[in-house]
């Protein structure tokens, strides 16, 4: 299997532009994927507490963007789709240097490490840090794995 690379040494500056383009288009419908998911769940109103509902959107974050992404990469056949796995790495690692600085006080994660406190604000459905007003899993977890589930579905579909 060859490996195809895309060099932009043979590129024009508006071929560059255009590319940046359609990767943050990209990024922004897998966002708007995930608001769509958030959204109608949370016409149930579910209960903040249990961890079920938190289950479903964690899998709902992730499916719903692959199969957008898989359709639309499949319509438009963007190269770009593939990479927005990138923008979720960049939005979790800044969301994780906000919630590293965030103090912590007497309460749910006064005595935490620093993996203690990014797994239990982000990853921890039972056991949360407190930190975020409990909007950890939505902007750490789930906005990455919308980028990530985007980029997946585009992946398989540039391959079909």
């Amino acid at each position: 299997m060859a490996f195809e690379r895309d060099i932009s040494q043979d590129k024009t500056p508006a071929d560059l532009a255009r590319e940046a383009l359609w990767f943050l288009t990209h990024t922004l419908i897998a966002f708007a994927l995930l608001a769509i998911v958030v959204g109608v769940m949370s016409l149930n109103h579910p209960d903040p507490d249990s961890p079920t509902p938190k289950l479903l959107g964690t899998a709902l974050a992730f499916l719903a963007p692959m199969i957008g992404g898989f359709l639309l990469a499949r319509i438009h056949h963007s190269n770009a789709a593939v990479y927005t796995w990138i923008s979720g790495l960049v939005i979790f690692s800044i969301v994780c240097v906000w919630v590293l600085d965030l103090p912590t006080g007497p309460g749910l994660c006064e005595n935490c490490g620093a993996i203690e406190k990014v797994w239990r604000t982000f990853f921890s459905f039972r056991h949360g840090s407190g930190l975020i007003s409990g909007d950890g899993p939505l902007i750490g977890a789930w906005t990455p794995l919308a980028m990530i589930g985007y980029a997946i579905g585009a992946k398989f579909a540039l391959e079909l």
